[in-house]
């Protein structure tokens, strides 16, 4: 996950970048087909050709329509804010991602957990400012809206790993995005510019090892044990933001960012902890 983590704040910045030549829809479709080719190399190294059509078609299908609605959503979300203002918002997938553990995967989160979880939204809620004025606008509620499709996306994903490879569910989810987003944005297509090509190389690969690193974050961790770590992608949207922008989150949003990483390191621990007392 941490790994991801990295990958997707890279992914991120290019979809930041490229929303500001490009409709939202076009560039959720440039992210999709950008990374295809690397993963149908990946599919066929694995050696998972073969039995590509073995899968749950159903939740392949919802999970992409789910994909593009999430990315397209993203892609206009990130246009609006900083990566640090749309992180901070899009925190609200993990508190979502445990919550649909325990009713859909019949995962057990104790008490503990969910206070800690808990404290850390109220460190997202502080980042948007009490009024919650940060949630009206157009790219918050974008946001917002992506962060619930990640968080259905996640929960999906987990269900389809009891049964079907990851290799499978990141070569489908990939094509059926490409399919459907570019489906979506060929009316109003642009015409990639040259000087946009390096940009596209960053996105194929961050996000090829961004679905790769967080699809088996999933497959081989508990969601809601794993899903927290996602609490460091703050720290790196506004490092990008700095380098990319010279923007620095003020001292309420850093007040928040504390109490956010505090939360999660204490997650962290306390997971530790349960697994100690468990295997001695």
């Amino acid at each position: 996950m941490l790994a991801g983590v990295v990958m997707f704040s890279i992914m991120d910045t290019t979809m930041k970048l490229l929303s500001a030549h490009y409709p939202a829809m076009q560039v959720a479709a440039l992210r999709s087909l950008s990374s295809l080719p690397l993963v149908c190399a990946w599919l066929l190294w694995r050696g998972g050709l073969r039995s590509a059509l073995q899968v749950r078609w159903p939740l392949h299908l919802l999970r992409a329509a789910i994909g593009i609605v999430m990315l397209a959503l993203f892609a206009y979300g990130v246009r609006e804010l900083s990566l640090a203002e749309a992180y901070a918002i899009f925190f609200i997938g993990p508190i979502l991602i445990t919550a649909l553990s325990v009713f859909v995967l019949k995962e057990r989160v104790n008490a503990a957990r969910w206070i800690a979880i808990a404290v850390g939204m109220a460190g997202v809620l502080v980042i948007l400012r009490p009024s919650g004025d940060g949630m009206l606008t157009l790219g918050g509620l974008a946001i917002l809206a992506s962060a619930v499709c990640y968080a259905v996306s996640a929960v999906s994903g987990r269900i389809l790993a009891r049964s079907d490879r990851s290799e499978h569910m990141v070569f489908w989810l990939m094509l059926m995005m490409s399919i459907g987003a570019g489906a979506l944005a060929a009316p109003g297509w642009v015409p990639v510019q040259s000087g946009d090509l390096a940009l596209l190389a960053v996105l194929s690969v961050s996000g090829f090892l961004a679905q790769l690193a967080i699809t088996e974050a999933f497959n081989h961790g508990e969601a809601s044990v794993v899903a927290p770590f996602e609490y460091t992608a703050l720290a790196w949207g506004i490092g990008i933001d700095w380098l990319m922008w010279q923007t620095l989150p003020d001292q309420t949003t850093l007040i928040g960012a504390a109490i956010i990483l505090g939360s999660g390191l204490y997650l962290i621990r306390h997971e530790t902890a349960h697994v100690e007392a468990e295997h001695p």
